[in-house]
């Protein structure tokens, strides 16, 4: 297997991040990722044949962590509507050597959830939650829910000892009127807070430049209320720009502005889709089948070899090219691949 030193791209950036789709359906209809006059009754979802196993999962996930992969994130869809994912869990958790390990969720099923993950052995859970207005969300989900019910996952989540991350997608004319709410939300339960500008995933969301609020104005936003100072990156490849608050400094709000000012350069993650195929970006055009060389019996060294060479010659940097590509190709939905 490839020594973990060598599992760098084509600009030097290391492989340490994978974040793994376990389903491309979701019980939200969220407008920036899954429209519902798109994601109809008639959508031709993921027959289940072709979806990985929990089984197969764990077997490449225990590859990727071979090629130095540290942090290990499960995301969808939805990813508590697969079954048996506390049994995923389980075994990512029993994979040889400390590692993050962590899901990225609506939290709309956490509340009674919370127990038997974290048991499994998650350690870490990222929310949704775009607004705590109930109309605003409502909207925005797409299916009328409340956010009490998120709220109540959220409050689970803590209460079992697993570290929770709440991230808010801000769109202007939509939902930028939370930004305070949320950090409010934020600060009294003690979570870190991530606002995230509206980005062009996939092909149906109707992306526009002018429907972002850039981060910087969201940071301002928030100084005026809650003033802030700028906190240095803990580690390469983070995605977030971090803040402490100057009246609590132990505790932070993150901006991730892949739109207004890319962090491509530092860029460590590549993603896994629930049908098997690889993406070195959240905005590649296409994937690489890793499903059909693992059911056909190849060894674990030989797809280390397949992942190694993919990721050798990766040279993905679609958010500093975005401008120039002018967001007019193909990319996967954001409910097939993930966040």
């Amino acid at each position: 297997m490839p020594d973990k030193v060598t599992s760098v791209d084509a600009m030097a950036r290391p492989l340490r991040d994978i974040r793994i789709s376990v389903t491309d359906r979701c019980n939200f209809r969220c407008r920036y990722c899954m429209p519902a006059e798109v994601f109809d009754g008639d959508y031709p979802y993921l027959p289940k044949p072709e979806i990985l196993g929990l089984e197969e999962i764990a077997r490449l996930a225990t590859v990727f962590c071979g090629l130095g992969v540290e942090k290990i994130r499960l995301t969808g869809g939805e990813p508590l509507l697969r079954r048996g994912l506390h049994e995923l869990i389980a075994m990512l958790d029993a994979i040889p050597g400390e590692r993050d390990l962590a899901m990225t969720t609506n939290g709309t099923a956490l509340a009674r959830k919370a127990k038997k993950l974290a048991q499994a052995g998650l350690q870490r859970v990222t929310v949704s939650l775009d607004a705590l207005d109930p109309e605003v969300f409502s909207r925005m989900n797409g299916v009328g829910a409340s956010p009490e019910r998120v709220l109540d996952g959220i409050d689970s989540a803590l209460d079992h000892g697993l570290g929770v991350k709440v991230n808010s997608v801000i769109q202007k004319g939509v939902n930028e009127d939370q930004i305070l709410p949320l950090a409010e939300f934020a600060r009294d339960r003690g979570v870190t807070l991530r606002f995230i500008e509206f980005m062009d995933t996939g092909n149906t969301n109707g992306w526009k430049l002018e429907q972002i609020v850039p981060y910087t104005q969201m940071v301002q936003t928030l100084h005026r209320h809650f003033p802030m100072e700028a906190m240095e990156p803990a580690h390469v490849g983070e995605t977030a720009r971090r803040f402490r608050y100057k009246d609590s400094p132990d505790q932070e709000v993150g901006f991730i502005s892949s739109v207004s000012k890319p962090f491509c350069a530092d860029c460590n993650r590549i993603r896994l889709s629930a049908d098997g195929k690889l993406y070195t970006c959240l905005f590649a055009s296409e994937g690489h089948d890793i499903k059909s060389a693992m059911r056909r019996g190849v060894s674990d060294e030989e797809l280390a070899g397949i992942i190694h060479q993919l990721w050798s010659a990766r040279d993905d940097r679609y958010s500093e090219l975005r401008s120039q590509i002018g967001g007019t190709q193909a990319k996967p939905e954001m409910s097939y691949i993930g966040g």
